[in-house]
C-alpha cells in the first residue's frame, strides 16, 4: 500500500539551479518527485527570492547564494542541497534558526579534486604551463634546467580531510615524502608524516597545497608572512578556497621569484556565470595555472554529488532523518508506515518536550515512537503516534512557544 503523504510529492516543489548533473533529476523523479524545475544557470537575486518563495527544496552550486535574507523569504523551504563539498554559499547559522536543514556532498569528488592537484604538481615541476605559452607565441624553450621529476620531493599538505589524505596517497604513490599539518588530529596514510605548526611544514616542503574549509582561522592563512616562510622555488597549490591565499602577496612573490609557480582554482571573487569576464592579479604569470574552480568538476564526480545529496534530501522529505546535515541535529530515521509521523524544530529551551508530549497526552493520543536530538541552540524530535486529529495535532504543535516549524509526512 502507498504511503499517502501530508504534502503529496507531486505537490512538492524542488528548484535545481547551476545545471547540476541530471542524475539528481532523475533521482527525484525516481523516488516520485514530478514537480522539478531545473536552471542551467543561477539566479541573480531578484529572481532567486522569486523563485524560492514557493520552493520546498532548493539544489544549489557553489554560485548561489543563499543570505539570511534570502532564506528568511522562503517561507515554504523545508531543505537545501548543496552540491559541492562546501556550504560556505549557504548562511548556515540562518538556515538553523528558520528550520532548515542544509545537506553537502563532502566525499563524491574527492578523487576528481585529487588527481587535478597531482596535476598541477608534475605540470608546474617540468615548468610546462610557462613553455606551453611560450610555445603559443612561437619560441621554443627547450630546457633541463629547473626541470624536476616529483619523485623524492617534499610535500606538505595543509588540511588532512578527505581530500588531503587522498592527495597524500596518490604523491606517495609517485615517490614524494608526504607531511601535513591538520588542527585536530588525523591519523596517517602510508608513510605521511605529521607536524606540529603550519610554519614548520612550510619551511621542509618543495610543494604546499592547501585543501582547509573557508573560517576565520583560515582568511589569508597564507599571505606574506607564510610565503617568506616557504623554500625558495617551492610552488604553492590552492584547490580550497579563494579566501585562504593572499593572491596579492603571492603575485609579489612570484614577481621576484621567490616561488618558483602557483596553482590557483578558487578566488576570492569568482564570475557568476561563463558570462562574466574573470579578473585575478595571478593573470600576468605564465608559470601560474589557472583554473576555472573546476577541481570537482568530472562526470564521475557531479554524478555522484547528484545521487548523494539527492537521496539525503528525499530522506528528509520522506521520513525525517537528518543523518548528513551540516547545521542540524542528526536523526537516523526508519518509516513507520502505519502511524502517523510529526516533525517538531523549536528553540532548545528546557520544558519543551513535556509541552509536546502534551498535546498527545492530553488527546488521549498514543505516542508509538519518539525520536529526540538537541544541539545548544535548537532542537529537533520525531512523534510516530496513532492519531485521527492529525490538523489539529499539528495546529497545537505549531502553537507551543518557542516552536521554529512543525509538519506532518503521513
Amino acid at each position: 500500500m502507498a504511503t499517502k503523504y501530508s504534502l503529496g510529492k507531486d505537490k512538492i516543489r524542488v528548484l535545481l539551479l547551476e545545471g547540476m548533473h541530471q542524475s539528481a533529476v532523475k533521482a527525484f523523479g525516481e523516488a516520485g518527485y514530478t514537480n522539478i524545475e531545473y536552471l542551467k544557470t543561477a539566479l541573480d537575486e531578484a529572481d532567486l527570492e522569486r523563485k524560492i518563495k514557493d520552493s520546498h527544496i532548493i539544489g544549489i552550486r557553489s554560485r548561489t547564494q543563499l543570505t539570511r535574507e534570502i532564506l528568511k523569504k522562503a517561507k515554504k523551504l523545508m531543505a537545501v542541497g548543496c552540491y559541492s563539498i562546501g556550504t560556505n554559499q549557504v548562511d548556515l547559522q540562518a538556515a538553523k534558526q528558520l528550520g532548515i536543514p542544509v545537506f553537502n556532498a563532502p566525499f563524491s569528488n574527492t578523487r576528481s579534486v585529487a588527481e587535478l592537484v597531482i596535476a598541477e604538481i608534475i605540470m608546474l615541476m617540468r615548468e610546462v604551463p610557462a613553455k606551453n605559452a611560450a610555445a603559443h607565441r612561437g619560441t621554443w624553450m627547450k630546457a633541463a634546467s629547473k626541470s624536476y621529476e616529483v619523485r623524492g620531493k617534499n610535500i606538505g599538505i595543509v588540511g588532512y580531510g578527505h581530500i588531503g589524505s587522498q592527495v597524500s596517497i596518490l604523491a606517495e604513490a609517485l615517490g614524494m615524502n608526504v607531511f601535513y599539518f591538520d588542527i585536530e588530529k588525523k591519523l596517517s596514510l602510508g608513510k605521511a608524516v605529521p607536524v606540529n605548526s603550519l610554519d614548520e611544514l612550510l619551511k621542509i616542503s618543495d610543494v604546499v597545497t592547501l585543501h582547509v574549509p573557508e573560517t576565520e582561522l583560515t582568511l589569508n592563512m597564507i599571505s606574506a608572512h607564510e610565503i617568506g616562510l616557504m623554500r625558495e622555488n617551492a610552488l604553492l597549490i590552492n584547490a580550497s578556497r579563494g579566501t585562504v591565499v593572499d593572491y596579492h602577496a603571492l603575485a609579489e612573490a612570484l614577481k621576484t621569484g621567490w616561488l618558483a609557480g602557483a596553482a590557483a582554482d578558487v578566488f576570492p571573487t569568482e564570475p557568476v556565470s561563463n558570462d562574466e569576464p574573470f579578473v585575478s592579479v595571478l593573470q600576468q604569470f605564465d608559470n601560474v595555472i589557472l583554473t576555472p574552480h573546476i577541481g570537482g568538476s568530472t562526470s564521475e564526480a557531479q554524478e555522484n554529488i547528484g545521487v548523494e545529496v539527492t537521496e539525503k534530501l528525499i530522506k528528509y522529505s520522506d521520513i525525517g532523518s537528518t543523518v548528513g546535515a551540516v547545521n542540524f541535529p542528526q536523526v537516523s530515521l526508519y518509516p513507520n508506515r502505519d502511524k502517523q509521523r510529526f516533525l517538531h524544530i523549536h528553540r532548545n529551551m528546557p520544558g519543551l518536550l513535556k509541552d509536546i508530549n502534551f498535546v498527545f497526552t492530553n488527546k488521549n493520543i498514543n505516542i508509538a515512537a519518539q525520536y529526540l536530538q538537541t544541539e545548544p541552540e535548537i532542537g529537533y524530535v520525531i512523534i510516530d503516534a496513532e492519531s485521527h486529529e492529525c490538523d489539529t495535532v499539528l495546529n497545537e504543535l505549531k502553537a507551543i512557544p518557542h516552536t521554529i516549524r512543525a509538519r506532518m509526512l503521513y
